[in-house]
């Protein structure tokens, strides 16, 4: 079956058939739908709430309607089933003849065949052979070798170590909310110690370590901040008065 042409001639023939509405049209286009999902079969089942669902149709009298009329004008043949479990059986009209030989039509023992099929001498894609004189590059990199160029990362890692300079350290504290007063003190802590660790060691990122210097500026901050609930503890809330005398009785 030619796909195309079987839905070249369905359109000619809305086109001159002035009984149709948009709902036949969108119900037929659905089961057009279904007929080709099952590769043209003589005849096939459907279920109703599915066609109803991609051909927009509401109502199930609508629906029963306007497959009772395609069938009347020879668009289809239904075939209604009173079983729940069962659906209903359509055959589609093929519409249009043609003269071509039918070349599309399924057939599960040749594609069986297809499947089954494999060349035996299947060329190799990819496989590189250099011919003969022809010079092979000692730097070529091998299999899973990435073929990266190291000027950039080494360009990278000495930007990750040090800053390009004390306007960077401040943008990049005023980024994560901490004043530039904050990230002149870093940059010049660290710039005095020539960007080493205490023991000597050359720092490795030096965002990494801006992030731990704002993270212990908070801790310290939070450790030194004077305690209110001490004070209300003080403080007396229900006004009693503190002289008393027990000695009265109750």
């Amino acid at each position: 079956m030619n796909y195309i042409k079987l839905l070249n001639a369905a359109f000619e023939k809305f086109f001159f058939d002035d009984r149709l509405n948009p709902t036949h049209i969108s119900l037929y286009m659905a089961l057009f739908q279904e007929w080709n999902s099952s590769r043209f079969a003589d005849e096939f089942y459907v279920n109703r709430r599915e066609l109803m669902r991609v051909a927009k149709i509401g109502s199930k009298s609508t629906y029963h309607r306007c497959v009772t009329n395609l069938d009347s004008w020879n668009y289809l043949t239904y075939f209604p089933s009173n079983n729940p479990y069962k659906g209903s059986k359509i055959k589609m009209a093929i519409i249009g003849t043609s003269d071509e030989p039918d070349m599309g039509r399924y057939d599960p023992i040749l594609e069986q065949l297809a499947e089954e099929y494999h060349p035996i001498r299947e060329p190799v894609v990819g496989q590189h052979r250099p011919k003969n004189g022809q010079v092979v590059d000692s730097n070529r990199p091998v299999s899973g070798q990435a073929l990266v160029s190291t000027i950039n990362n080494t360009k990278q890692v000495n930007n990750l170590k040090q800053p390009k300079g004390w306007q960077a350290v401040i943008d990049f504290f005023i980024e994560k909310g901490f004043n530039a007063e904050e990230g002149k003190k870093f940059f010049e802590y660290y710039e005095t110690r020539n960007w080493q660790t205490s023991d000597g060691k050359e720092i490795r990122d030096w965002r990494a370590l801006a992030t731990n210097w704002m993270g212990r500026t908070e801790l310290y901050a939070k450790e030194n901040k004077p305690n209110k609930k001490q004070a209300s503890q003080i403080k007396d809330n229900l006004r009693t008065t503190k002289n008393k005398d027990y000695g009265q009785p109750l």
